[in-house]
C-alpha cells in the first residue's frame, strides 16, 4: 500500500492490548475510535467531498481515522491525514479500483483492525457488501450514508426491479444506514428491508460553519443592478438529476434577459445542449462545467433551482417522489417556507425553485424573514452538527460488537442499539 500522508500508528500497543483479557478490555475503551473510510478517487463529486471534510474533522476530535482511495493522483478537496493509496499505482477505471480496492482492503483491514468501515455513498456499497461476504464475521460493522436517490424514478422498470433487489441485499449484510433526513426513514426500511434501530438520521453535512458565514456574507454584499432574473442549478449532468425538466420549466418563464447557468459536468451534457438549442433558450443557458469555488455564483443568482425535487404536473400529481436529495432539499427548504413566497411562484414545474434573491435590493427587506429562516436551516447541514452524531453511533456499533464477540459474554445478553 502506497502512504500518502500518514499519522504516525501504535501496531505495537494495539498488539498489547490482547496480552491478557481483563486488560485488554479495559485498555481498548481507552483506545481511540478507529474508522477506515474507502473511496475510489478524489474525482469531483459530493460524496468524495464530504467523506474527506468528515474524514478531516474526525481526526481533528480525536479518532484514529484512515482513508484508502484506489486512485490518489487528484488531490483531496483538503488536507487530510492518514490517507493511502490502495497500490502504487493509481487505479484510474471504475473496474480497476473495484478489483484493487476488493482485493487490498482485507489486509489493510486486518493490519489496522478498525472498528467501523465508512462507505462513503451508494456508489461504494457494492464494495462494502463485496467485503462483508469475503470477511465475514472478521469484516468491521459498516455504516452507510446514503447519498442516492432509493426510489429511482429515472429508471427504466426493468432496471428499477434489479435495484431494488439489490437494495434488499445490502439490507441483509450491512450494518447500519443514515439517512439525511427524517423522511428518509421509512423509504429506508421499505426499500432496504432494515428496522428501524439500524437506521439513524444525520443531515448531509454539505458544508462548514464558516461556509455559510462566507457564502452568506458574499450574498449580503452583492448590488443587484442588472436586467433580467439569473437562475442557477448546481450537480452532476446526469439523468437522475432531472435538468431536463428544468430546461423546459426555463423555457415556459425566460425573459429575454433571464439567464440560467448548470454548474456541474456528466454524461448527459450533449443531449442537455441539444434540448436547450430545440427549445430555443440555447443563448440564455450556460453549462461552464465542473466549478470551485461556487461563492461568486451563489452570490450572483436570483434563484438555486432543485430539478431533483421538481416534477411534471399531472392530474392528482401531489407532488415530486422522496428521494435521499429530496427529502434533503424539502428539509432545507422547510417544505416550502424558504422557497418562493406564495404570490410570487410562477406556474409549472418550476414553481420549485428556490428563491435566493429578489432581483433588487428595495425588495430585499420584504423577504428578511424567509432569509434567516432559510440560513437557520442551513446550519443543520454542516459538518460541525454531524461530525459528534456520527461518532456517536460509530461508538454504539463499535461497542456492540465488542459485547457480541466478547469470550465471556453470554449470547442472550442485551446488546444496546444505535442511538437515531
Amino acid at each position: 500500500m502506497f502512504d500518502v500522508a500518514s499519522a504516525p500508528g501504535d501496531i505495537g500497543q494495539r498488539a498489547q492490548l490482547h496480552l491478557a483479557r481483563g486488560s485488554s478490555r479495559t485498555a481498548r475503551t481507552r483506545a481511540p475510535l478507529r474508522v477506515l473510510t474507502f473511496l475510489n478517487s478524489f474525482a469531483p463529486g459530493g460524496v468524495e467531498r464530504i467523506a474527506a471534510r468528515l474524514h478531516a474533522a474526525w481526526t481533528a476530535a480525536g479518532v484514529d481515522a484512515h482513508m484508502v482511495v484506489a486512485d490518489a493522483s487528484i488531490a483531496p478537496p483538503i488536507a487530510l491525514q492518514a490517507l493511502s493509496q490502495i497500490h502504487h499505482r493509481p487505479r484510474a477505471r471504475g473496474i480497476t479500483r473495484f478489483t484493487a480496492l476488493l482485493r487490498g482492503m482485507p489486509a489493510i483491514i486486518a493490519r489496522q483492525r478498525p472498528d467501523v468501515l465508512f462507505c462513503a455513498g451508494n456508489t461504494y456499497t457494492s464494495l462494502a457488501v463485496a467485503l462483508k461476504l469475503t470477511l465475514g464475521s472478521a469484516c468491521p460493522p459498516i455504516v452507510v450514508k446514503i447519498s442516492n436517490d432509493l426510489v429511482r424514478a429515472d429508471m427504466s422498470p426493468p432496471l428499477r426491479y434489479f435495484y431494488r433487489r439489490w437494495l434488499r441485499i445490502q439490507g441483509r449484510h450491512l450494518d447500519h444506514f443514515v439517512g439525511m433526513a427524517p423522511a428518509m426513514r421509512g423509504e429506508i426500511a421499505r426499500l432496504i428491508g432494515v428496522p428501524q434501530n439500524r437506521i439513524s438520521v444525520i443531515a448531509d453535512p454539505a458544508l462548514a460553519d464558516a461556509d455559510l458565514r462566507r457564502l452568506a456574507a458574499a450574498r449580503d454584499a452583492v448590488v443587484r443592478a442588472r436586467p433580467g432574473r439569473h437562475y442557477l442549478a448546481v450537480g452532476r449532468l446526469a439523468p437522475q438529476k432531472n435538468f431536463a425538466l428544468l430546461l423546459e420549466a426555463f423555457a415556459r418563464i425566460a425573459k429575454p434577459d433571464d439567464t440560467l447557468r448548470i454548474l456541474g459536468e456528466g454524461p448527459e451534457r450533449r443531449a442537455l445542449e441539444v434540448q436547450a438549442a430545440r427549445l430555443g433558450i440555447a443563448g440564455s443557458v450556460y453549462m461552464p462545467g465542473h466549478v470551485d469555488p461556487l461563492d461568486g455564483w451563489l452570490a450572483e443568482a436570483d434563484a438555486l433551482c432543485c430539478p431533483r425535487i421538481m416534477k411534471r404536473p399531472r392530474r392528482g400529481d401531489r407532488g415530486a417522489g422522496g428521494g435521499a436529495a429530496d427529502h434533503r432539499d424539502r428539509l432545507l427548504l422547510q417544505h416550502g417556507r424558504s422557497a418562493w413566497p406564495r404570490h410570487a411562484r410562477p406556474a409549472g414545474p418550476d414553481r420549485r425553485c428556490r428563491r435566493a434573491g429578489t432581483g433588487d435590493d428595495d425588495a430585499r427587506p420584504r423577504f428578511g424573514a424567509t432569509i434567516a429562516a432559510r440560513r437557520t436551516a442551513a446550519a443543520t447541514f454542516t459538518i460541525e452538527s454531524a461530525t459528534d452524531k456520527y461518532l456517536g453511533l460509530m461508538r454504539t456499533l463499535a461497542a456492540t460488537r465488542a459485547a457480541e464477540t466478547a469470550p465471556d459474554t453470554p449470547r442472550n445478553d442485551p446488546i444496546p442499539s444505535p442511538a437515531a
